[in-house]
């Protein structure tokens, strides 16, 4: 089975989501799913950044999916992770973002943007306020 997604969690507390362009099947889009629920594992404070530069449109049962994903994983999302950046440079796929928060609302502050870049500074910039407000 090819990979829907690849998570990178190494740099800590930013968790980046690339999406690898392989078609969804309802096997790989529930280990994408499993993975993202592994990124809450140590129940610490993290950002996500979501590149779908490359990602392929899911059917809308899968989009239904990730919408309840959400749901039932609200509380968790919204006591961990700090913000949720997407970089969607392609104007079908900020549609199907559109359509699943249709489904389910964000629990998190998020910002699309067409850059790695951008993403990543405004990732930056939510942690370091997080830290300030710990300190």
């Amino acid at each position: 089975m090819k990979p829907y997604a690849l998570i990178d969690s190494s740099n800590m507390p930013f968790i980046t989501v690339t999406f690898t362009g392989e078609k969804s099947t309802d096997e790989n889009f529930q280990k994408y799913l499993e993975d993202l629920e592994n990124c809450y594992e140590k129940r610490e404070t993290i950002t996500l950044i979501f590149n779908a530069t490359n990602a392929v449109i899911p059917k809308l049962s899968l989009q239904k999916k990730q919408a309840l994903w959400i749901s039932q994983h609200w509380k968790m999302i919204q006591t961990y992770c700090k913000g949720t950046a997407y970089v969607i440079p392609n104007m079908a796929i900020r549609a199907v973002l559109k359509t699943i928060f249709s489904f389910q609302n964000q629990p998190t502050p998020y910002k699309i943007y067409s850059t790695t870049e951008e993403a990543e500074n405004w990732t930056q910039e939510i942690i370091n306020k997080d830290k300030q407000v710990q300190k």
